[in-house]
């Protein structure tokens, strides 16, 4: 009746798409880390970190507890952890992040509750690991100096 398809039998727009988005939906919970080159909405809750080579969403239910790394950020739910974006972190309205930010670039709505360090990294100078590392030595006192020395 119904015939099982392995993967070879996908084709390539089916098995990922660069415009394709991730979803983890209202009422569902993800215990571990999640990885993606595509971009990814959260309206659920994830407890763990987020790595992204594109955009991340967390909306208005969203919640994660954990690290996000990511080329671009949309919040309008809650964050407990650092978030790193290499260019645009937009805090929404009635947002909330309790945790250091570094950004490329930073707009944050009138209504949205930020607690924490921010850094903003130039555009376009750094790759996303160094970014990460830049970010880490903020946000750890002291370490700023000697990852300057390292470079």
């Amino acid at each position: 009746m119904f015939k099982n398809k392995s993967n070879s039998d996908f084709s390539p727009a089916e098995v990922a798409s660069p415009n394709s988005t991730s979803l983890v939906g209202a009422g569902t919970t993800v215990k571990g880390d999640l990885t993606s080159n595509s971009n990814m909405r959260i309206d659920g809750t994830i407890i763990g970190n987020i790595n992204s080579t594109a955009k991340v969403i967390i909306g208005p239910n969203g919640k994660v507890e954990g690290d996000i790394i990511a080329q671009q950020a949309d919040v309008v739910g809650k964050i407990t952890g650092n978030v790193t974006v290499k260019e645009l972190l937009q805090l929404k309205d009635n947002s909330v992040v309790n945790g250091n930010i570094a950004a490329g670039k930073l707009q944050v709505e009138p209504n949205a509750s930020f607690n924490g360090n921010c850094h903003m990294i130039p555009a376009g100078t750094v790759q996303l690991t160094e970014v990460e590392e830049e970010a880490d030595a903020v946000l750890t006192p002291g370490k700023k100096e000697r990852l300057a020395m390292v470079k």
